[in-house]
């Protein structure tokens, strides 16, 4: 079985569901999952985690993201992009200083109202299951915090933005509330995902590349390890007594690193090398290192 995380390019037309299952057919493994979603007429990057790596999903999805969009002023849809039912069609009358004015108002964190056709679930079903029913309900907003929003190019009616964003930001919706403040509409033409965390575009890994990899048996030298998305955690190498509490799951303490918030801890593999184990929280009440999170099993 492979553990790590496979940087894949989604390519256009495909689900993010799509990609696992194909990978899960390429690979010949059955625990793999993704790092968050992508829409079908997206592009870029898919983190695909293998065995192990599993467990990195719901951090990963936490990381910051990068995306280059194109935002289309006097158009409206219902799926909040060029691929939906159009709503409103405007005349484009605002000039390009407004637009620059717009576009910045919204870094920072402020309060979103995610789209119709999303993945969210409300009573336990999907808000895009009840779109396509014809369904449309109240959502409320929640906040999302935009680190930077940098103007590419401005040709009314386009506008061609990069947007680094954290967890929960709708691309969609983020066009859809500039086109409101300026009056006109708008929706997102095209979506490039071109950075989660430390996964870049330019590294990034199409399905057919993938599969040629396994034909020739070189598919793990595109696997990343698991510790490598920890590399701002110090390192940890345990030994003795505090391996064995490791390796069942424990708590340990250990002299000269009292206080780190976080840590990667290491255990012996074999008589040279060493296996990340997992990441280890310090707690303060009883100054002990208590695991975070294991990766014992795959080692």
């Amino acid at each position: 079985m492979i553990n790590g995380v496979i940087n894949v390019y989604k390519e256009k037309g495909y689900t993010s569901h799509d990609v696992v299952a194909k990978l899960r057919g390429i690979l010949k493994q059955k625990k793999i999952g993704h790092t968050g979603t992508l829409d079908p007429d997206a592009t870029g990057v898919l983190p695909v985690c293998l065995g192990s790596g599993t467990k990195l999903c719901d951090l990963l999805t936490d990381k910051s993201k990068e995306y280059s969009t194109v935002m289309l002023l006097g158009v409206t849809t219902d799926t909040e992009d060029i691929s939906g039912k159009i709503i409103t069609q405007k005349d484009v009358c605002v000039s390009v200083d407004q637009v620059k004015e717009a576009v910045v108002s919204f870094e920072g964190m402020y309060n979103q109202i995610p789209p119709m056709y999303s993945a969210i679930k409300v009573g336990g079903k999907k808000l895009y299951s009840l779109a396509r029913e014809g369904i449309e309900i109240e959502r409320t907003a929640r906040p999302v915090t935009i680190d930077f929003i940098r103007i590419e190019e401005i040709s009314l009616p386009r506008v061609v933005m990069t947007i680094g964003c954290q967890k929960g930001t709708y691309i969609r919706s983020l066009c859809r509330d500039i086109g409101e403040k300026l009056g006109c509409g708008a929706c997102m033409e095209n979506l490039v995902r071109t950075r989660v965390g430390s996964n870049l575009l330019e590294d990034a890994f199409r399905i057919d590349e993938i599969e040629k990899l396994v034909k020739t048996n070189q598919v793990e030298k595109i696997v990343n390890p698991v510790d490598r998305f920890f590399d701002e955690y110090p390192k940890v190498c345990v030994s003795g007594r505090n391996e064995m509490l490791v390796r069942n799951g424990n708590m340990f303490k250990i002299d000269g690193i009292s206080d780190e918030k976080m840590v990667r801890v290491y255990i012996r593999k074999g008589e040279n090398d060493m296996a990340f184990a997992g990441l280890y929280q310090y707690d303060r009440d009883n100054g002990f290192y208590r695991p975070f999170k294991m990766f014992l099993n795959g080692e």
